[in-house]
């Protein structure tokens, strides 16, 4: 694919420059509480700048139902993205309409604009062809030249992130460029021990990639919610833990698999426990109590793994050449169930190995627990992206941009 530095090689001064980011941030009515997602595309949006491209940024955010809600508006995102550029960020109140038009129309070399919400227009995510290249092709109406850098979205085949660029002349930002590159590192000539920690609430999400690791890795760590699925395909009581009865002939297989293959696939000996979740809005006091990952009480709920598993892992991943992590060990956002994802990430920042953060609440979870960003070799902005690459599928946002 072509990158963005052959495009500036080729000058972009007055061109309009359409730019897939992802600025699908978590907000809190209109405060944004992770930024990482801006800062990621940063770097583009500023070289484009610099060099005199009148840039226009789109994104998605959340999952509005085709039309304009206000809960899910991109203003806050714009503004953010102003602070960061310490430039004045333009913003159109819909995506393809009289305020997008003269917007772009309104910007001067070295300017940017950010579009309103791309999901408010049912084209976007549309599974009928025709429409969503309707929808594209009122969007290509804004721009000369596409550049791609929305890691996040890339999985999806939606108008903006696989019908666009086919209808501009179109590059890879650095974000995917980076992006990509470190996730050949993850698949091919892998520097060993590899070592994988997955976490999260469904072990559904991840087996397409823990069949794939069986035959890639060296070492699989399981945590948060979906480890309690394994737990009961190994017989254990999980009291009223989160659980998936229907992937247990799955997880069994994955089990025989992993010690036919050699693979070391590592569950957690202890667990925290309490009858109830806990209050994540008042962070009240939650007093959890530590049982054997063999002993959970029939009336209580695994929320994170225990201080022997935290060591456990911490081990596992001490030696480690190469990390992937993806999906926190328990409910991170409260302060009594954060220690386990607080011990893996340290235990990333400690080893020697080439690190990759995931995306999604792991990425999250980094940075709300304090952890400096450059610690980690990478990390990721587009979580399920992340892993359908390593499942082995074609993206529809990377196949777009190498044709």
């Amino acid at each position: 694919m072509k990158t963005i530095d052959e495009l500036l090689s080729e000058g972009v001064a007055g061109k309009r420059v359409f730019v897939r980011a992802d600025l699908n941030v978590p907000l809190d009515g209109t405060t944004i509480t992770d930024d990482g997602r801006i800062r990621a595309v940063l770097p583009t949006v500023k070289a484009l700048a610099e060099a005199g491209a009148r840039v226009v940024v789109a994104s998605h955010l959340g999952r509005p139902k085709g039309a304009p809600d206000p809960a899910f508006s991109l203003a806050p995102a714009a503004a953010r993205l102003g602070e960061l550029l310490g430039a004045q960020v333009r913003f159109a109140e819909d995506t393809v309409g009289t305020s997008a038009e003269s917007t772009v129309a309104g910007l001067a070399d070295g300017q940017v604009a950010v579009l309103e919400n791309l999901r408010f227009n049912a084209g976007e995510t549309s599974k009928d062809d025709a429409e969503r290249a309707a929808f594209a092709d009122r969007l290509a109406g804004l721009a000369d030249v596409y550049v791609g850098d929305g890691f996040g979205a890339v999985h999806r085949k939606h108008a903006s992130v696989f019908d666009l660029p086919r209808r501009l002349p179109h590059y890879a930002g650095y974000l995917i460029a980076t992006e990509v590159g470190v996730l050949k590192k993850l698949t091919e000539d892998v520097e060993r021990p590899y070592v994988v920690a997955l976490g999260g609430a469904k072990v559904s999400d991840k087996l397409a990639v823990i069949d794939q690791l069986l035959d890639k890795a060296d070492r699989l760590l399981i945590g948060g919610g979906m480890a309690y699925t394994f737990l009961k395909a190994k017989g254990y009581e999980v009291g009223i833990s989160l659980l998936q009865e229907d992937q247990i002939p799955a997880v069994t297989e994955y089990l025989e698999r992993a010690e036919k293959n050699g693979v070391e696939l590592v569950l957690p000996v202890d667990v925290l426990v309490s009858p109830e979740f806990p209050d994540l809005k008042t962070k009240a006091p939650a007093n959890p109590t530590t049982v054997a990952a063999d002993a959970i009480p029939a009336d209580q709920e695994g929320l994170d793994i225990g201080p022997e598993t935290r060591k456990l892992y911490a081990s596992k991943l001490a030696d480690a050449a190469t990390v992937f992590w993806n999906g926190p060990m328990g409910v991170f956002e409260h302060p009594d169930y954060a220690e386990g994802t607080k011990a893996v990430a340290q235990a990333l920042v400690d080893t020697q190995g080439f690190t990759v953060v995931g995306g999604g609440d792991s990425a999250a979870a980094v940075r709300t627990l304090g952890f400096d960003e450059k610690a980690f070799g990478h990390i990721s902005t587009g979580g399920g992206a992340s892993l359908e690459y390593l499942e082995g599928k074609t993206l529809p946002g990377l196949a777009a941009l190498e044709d």
